[in-house]
Order: structure tokens, then C-alpha cells, then sequence
């Protein structure tokens, strides 16, 4: 990516101004800890001249100084990266890792500089050093020394992972949370940071790729742990508002979010052509319409126009059963966007998180599930996250038959698809699939904002043009009487099934809309549709607020019920690297009013869905019941029996 046009440049020259400073902090300081606790005991190899070490030689890397007169108890952090193997040499990685330490350390006292000048700190720290700091302001100097020190800390860690983000390698690594976390000042701030990360090099890295992965690990831990921090903590607003960019670096500092380098995914799943899905004409509508509408995501400014107003599907569930189409339906869409992005040069990630993530230690399925989540939801790429069979991943609160680590990835997908810190920025979108969605839990349920019935095949037209697929050309039975795949006309197809949607199709929805109907006529004013929610809620309490604000974002995608061109697609030209405001006049343009007919559709639409869940999920529990029953009841016979 390129520099943004709101992006301040953090000059080359300050960060060089900071290199010396950096420099001695990887040679070596002396740091009591306050907060954390030791981790590492393995003795630390003594530099004095005359004294035989492990190592047989010195490195001689180029701008690595190698004489060390520091106290045998101080954080040595080259002499940490060197201890990493037991080559006499230092390697490539390693010198690439204190590289990359040393740059992210003078970037970030750069970014602190910059910052305290802008502020008030710059003329209260030279107050403070002549003795002339007013006693009314020294509150407000600890509160800015204290933000001082988050800013530091965040861009350390934030430069540390983009630095090394193009280096990582397979292998990964736990570190935990960052407990020695000091906001005094900036300086005792990095001290603390870089005696956590020494501790940690000494246990995790074994070789060279524990190294990076150690390294690189500790950065997102420390970036997590400081931008909690930062949501409460007072005098950060420039620092938030504010945008600073690396050229050297292609590094942009964008407040408390990460910017790592974007990096794509490598698919090596089989893509299906939107003509080879049969069936599922709404699903398979609505996957087109959002493959194409992630493209229209701005990287400059961060924000898609679909989402700004309204119409963009951040989280989707697909049900059926099995043998239906969702997985062919993640093939389309996946091969959509991957093709889309390959046109525009974007970035594209695509993971799926499956029944293998999660684990049997403590904590474990809890990171995978948040990594899963990061990887998706970073702003510098175009992402598409998928959850198949999320009825055996996401446990059901309260289900004691749900693991530990199940019931902890329910929490992070609760919190991450509709939480108080969730940020939908309009550049990826994350789909759960189920033969079985009566088995997910209600609220997490819930947090799919559409809902893609995947129900295959219906027509005899679909039977015979799926057949007339799945057969090849390798035959000579002639098709007869049929105009192959005349029936899938998306357009024509999507027409009737909304229009079917005008009168509800569970039975027990059915009854509740002639009920009200019969009481207060046609559907036709916001007040009438409000008693006919109402009266869904009466009859299913779990009908909630959410349940409204799902529909009213499904109205608002079916006021964009247009798909973006393909020519908009092909030449990005035309479309995907116009400005962000063209693209949403551009938009704007193609929008359809609102209809009372739509309304209608889409709150049948998602009630139907929930009370199909609610009904089966209801039938289930009475039927093991039954068994439960049948079985208490038979072996009472047989007790009885034995007796006699």
C-alpha cells in the first residue's frame, strides 16, 4: 500500500536521531522487574575481555557493536538473540530479528517525540527538567508521561510484527500475556517490555525460527495488552486522530490498530463457477452480490460505502442439510473474490476454522479462535473467514456436554461478530455453516446478521441440470426435452423466491401472521409491521432487539439489490480504484427505495429461519427425552424381572 493522503510522514532523519538510543537498549541496561516475574534462570554468558565464553568468536555483523561493558544481571539482548543456537556465527535470522528490534525502537521513540510535541508534554518535560513544573499541572504531566508511555510500547510492538511479518515462518509460539507493563515514562516503559521479551527468548528460542516466531508472538501480545489499555486511559486523542507513515518501511502508524504487512492467502481449494451451483438461488444471489461487494472496500480510507450506508453483510449463516451445496457455495464465493482480487492486486485471505482448532489445553481453542478472528478482520487485506459444522465448534452455553474449549470459542466469536469493540469496516466477511444450526447457541446464532437457506436442488429442473452437470461429457445420452440451466437464471429465479417469502412458511409463524392480519388488516404501516413483531416475540421470547436489527440490515442489502458489473470487476479502472466518494455516488446511484413488501419479506424470511431452528431444536430435546424415558422404563423391567 501507498501513503494515504492524511498521513503525516515520520521523517527518516528523527527516527535516525534514535538509532544510538535503540542501539544501547539491545546492548544492555539494568532492569529490576516491578510487576513481572522471572522466567528465565539459564545463566547468561559473561563478554568481558580475556574470558572464554561458549562462543569461540565474536559476531562481526556489520553495525552491531560487539563490546558489551554491562552488568552480568542486565538484559543483554544481543547476546540473548546470539545464545539462540550454538553456532559460533550469528545467523541471517537472528541479524534480521535485532534488526528489526532496533528499527521498531527507534520508530517508536520517533512517534513518542512527534507526539509530545504536538502536546503539552514537549514544554512540561523542559519545565519539569529547569524545576519550574506548576503544581497545578503535575497531574496532567503524569497523565501524559503515562500516554507517553502506551504510545511507545503500542508502536514498538506494532513496528516490531510488520517488520518481521515477511519473515515468519511455520512454526508458532504461546508467550502469554505481558505482565511488566510500566507507563512512568516512555524509556522505563521500553525497559520493561524488553526484559519480558529477553525472558521469553531464553525459554522459546531453541532455534531460529522459534526465534522470529518468539519475537513476533510477544509483539501481538504486547499490541493486545496495550490497546485495552488505551480504551480508558485519558490523553491519547492526537495520538488516536492522528496518521503517521514510514516510507522506508511502508509502515503506517494508524492510532492503537496493528498494520502488519498484508499478506495473502494460498488457496489450493477447487473453485466452482457460479453456473456450476444448482439450486439455492437466494444463497447463491446473495454470496455474488457480497463478493462483489467487498471489493468496493476503500484501503485509504479504511471503510466500505456499503457499510457506511447500510448494506453490507459482515457475518451470514448458511443451513441445510447435508449434501445441499455449502461447501460448493464456499467455493463460489472464495473463487469469486479470489479472482476479483487477483484483477485489482489486493490482498486476499481466505481460513476456514475447523473441528481441529480446538484443543485440549486450557485457553488454547480460546487463541485459536481470536487469531482466526485477526487474520480475517485485518484492515490491510480483503478477507473471507468460514466456520463449517459451527454446531460442533461453538458449544451451547450452559450445555454440559459442550467442552471447555468449545464454550471458549463461543465467547470469542460472541464477542467478535457483535461486541461492544466490534468495527465492521466493510473488508471481509465471515460465514458459519450447519446441517444442525438448532444445535448453536441462541445468541451467537443470532449474531449472523442473513441468512442463507442452503437447500439444494428443489425443481425437477434443478435435478435434471444437476445431473446434467455432475454427468460430464464423456457419454452420449442426449439431454431430451430441456434447455439446460434455463431454470438457474439467477435474476428470475431470486424473483420468486422472495415473492414466496410474502407469506411466512413454518406453520407456527403462519399462524401468528393471520392472527394479526385478521386483527389489524394489511401489513402496510410501520405501526402494523411493530404488532406483527410483537406478536412474533409473544409467541418466541428469543425474538429479541437483535432479531430486529438483523432484518432492518436485511432490507438495507435488498435496497442494493443489484449486483456491481462485471465489466467493474475485470477493469478496476472503472470502479475499484476510483476514490472513496466516487465509489459511493457510484453506489448511490444504483440504490432502490424501500418497500413495504420488502419489509414483510425479510422479517418472513428471518422468523421462518428461527423458528425452523426453535421447532427442531424443540423436537430433538423432546425425542431424547422419549428415549430417555423408553430406556428408564425398560430397564426397571428388566430390574424387576432379575428380582423375580
Amino acid at each position: 500500500m501507498t501513503q494515504t493522503s492524511d498521513a503525516m510522514e515520520l521523517r527518516e532523519e528523527d527516527i535516525a536521531a534514535h538509532v544510538a538510543i535503540a542501539q544501547s537498549l539491545l546492548n544492555g541496561f539494568d532492569h529490576a522487574p516491578r510487576i513481572g516475574t522471572r522466567k528465565a534462570d539459564a545463566p547468561r554468558e559473561e563478554r568481558s575481555s580475556g574470558i572464554g565464553t561458549r562462543r569461540r568468536f565474536r559476531s562481526t555483523t556489520p553495525g552491531l557493536v560487539t563490546q558489551r561493558n554491562v552488568a552480568s544481571g542486565a538484559v543483554q539482548l544481543i547476546a540473548r538473540v546470539e545464545g539462540a543456537d550454538q553456532d559460533a556465527l550469528m545467523t541471517p535470522s537472528q541479524s534480521t530479528v535485532l534488526h528489526g528490534l532496533r528499527r521498531a525502537i527507534a520508530i517508536a521513540l520517533a512517534a513518542a517525540q512527534n507526539v509530545a510535541e504536538h502536546s503539552a508534554l514537549g514544554d512540561l518535560k523542559r519545565a519539569n527538567l529547569e524545576g519550574s513544573l506548576p503544581a497545578a499541572r503535575k497531574v496532567e504531566f503524569g497523565e501524559l508521561l503515562a500516554a507517553e508511555a502506551l504510545v511507545t510500547l503500542y508502536t514498538f510492538a506494532n513496528a516490531t510484527a510488520h517488520l518481521l511479518s515477511q519473515h515468519l515462518p511455520e512454526a508458532t509460539v504461546e508467550v502469554g500475556d505481558v505482565d511488566e507493563i510500566l507507563i512512568d515514562n516512555g524509556q522505563s516503559a521500553l525497559h520493561g517490555a524488553l526484559w519480558e521479551l529477553d525472558q521469553h527468548i531464553a525459554i522459546h528460542a531453541t532455534d531460529d525460527a522459534k526465534l522470529i516466531a518468539t519475537v513476533a508472538a510477544f509483539a501481538e501480545q504486547l499490541m493486545e495488552k496495550i490497546a485495552l489499555r488505551a480504551q480508558t486511559a485519558p490523553r491519547l486523542e492526537g495520538f488516536k486522530s492522528a496518521t503517521w507513515h514510514v516510507e522506508a518501511d511502508d509502515f503506517t502508524i494508524r492510532g492503537f490498530s496493528p498494520a502488519s504487512k498484508a499478506r495473502s492467502t494460498k488457496l489450493t481449494m477447487t473453485f466452482k463457477r457460479p453456473d456450476e451451483v444448482v439450486g439455492n438461488h437466494i444463497a447463491k444471489y446473495q454470496a455474488m452480490k457480497l463478493a462483489k461487494m467487498i471489493m468496493a472496500y476503500d484501503f485509504d480510507r479504511r471503510l466500505n460505502p456499503f457499510a457506511e450506508m447500510g448494506g453490507f453483510i459482515f457475518t451470514f449463516m448458511g443451513d441445510g442439510a447435508p449434501g445441499t451445496g455449502k461447501t460448493t457455495l464456499i467455493q463460489m464465493m472464495a473463487g469469486l473474490i479470489n479472482e476479483y482480487c487477483g484483477n485489482a492486486g489486493y490482498p486476499f485471505r481466505y481460513q476456514n476454522f475447523g473441528i481441529d482448532n480446538i484443543d485440549s489445553y486450557q485457553g488454547k481453542s480460546g487463541q485459536n479462535a481470536k487469531g482466526f478472528v485477526n487474520n480475517v478482520l485485518d484492515p490491510s487485506v480483503i478477507g473471507f473467514g468460514t466456520i463449517d459444522d459451527i454446531d460442533q465448534i461453538a458449544g451451547r452455553r450452559g450445555d454440559r456436554q459442550s467442552s471447555a474449549g468449545q464454550q471458549e470459542v463461543t465467547a470469542v466469536f460472541m464477542e467478535a461478530f457483535a461486541g461492544a469493540n466490534t468495527v465492521v469496516r466493510g473488508n471481509c466477511t465471515f460465514g458459519m455453516f450447519s446441517n444442525y444450526p438448532e444445535n448453536v447457541d441462541g445468541a451467537l446464532r443470532q449474531r449472523a446478521g442473513a441468512r442463507f437457506l442452503v437447500d439444494g436442488p428443489q425443481t425437477r429442473e434443478d435435478y435434471v441440470d444437476i445431473l446434467y452437470l455432475l454427468m460430464g461429457r464423456n457419454h452420449d445420452i442426449p439431454l431430451g426435452e430441456h434447455q439446460a440451466f434455463k431454470a438457474q437464471a439467477i435474476k428470475k429465479a431470486v424473483a420468486a423466491s422472495f415473492e414466496s417469502h410474502s407469506r411466512p412458511h413454518e406453520k407456527g409463524l403462519l399462524k401468528v401472521y393471520d392472527r394479526v392480519r385478521e386483527k389489524i388488516g394489511d401489513l402496510d404501516t410501520i405501526n402494523k409491521l411493530g404488532t406483527y413483531l410483537k406478536g412474533i416475540q409473544e409467541v418466541d421470547p428469543r425474538f429479541t432487539g437483535r432479531a430486529i436489527k438483523n432484518i432492518t440490515d436485511a432490507v438495507k442489502v435488498r435496497a442494493m439489490d443489484f449486483e456491481l458489473p462485471d465489466e467493474w470487476m475485470e477493469n478496476p479502472d472503472l470502479f475499484l480504484f476510483k476514490s472513496y466518494d466516487e465509489k459511493k455516488a457510484m453506489i448511490e446511484d444504483m440504490r432502490q427505495p424501500i418497500t413495504v413488501e420488502m419489509v414483510v419479506q425479510e422479517i418472513n424470511r428471518y422468523a421462518d429461519s428461527e423458528f425452523r431452528y426453535a421447532d427442531k431444536s424443540d423436537e430433538v430435546a423432546i425425542e431424547a427425552a422419549v428415549r430417555d424415558m423408553r430406556r428408564m422404563e425398560e430397564a426397571k423391567k428388566r430390574y424387576l424381572g432379575g428380582e423375580g
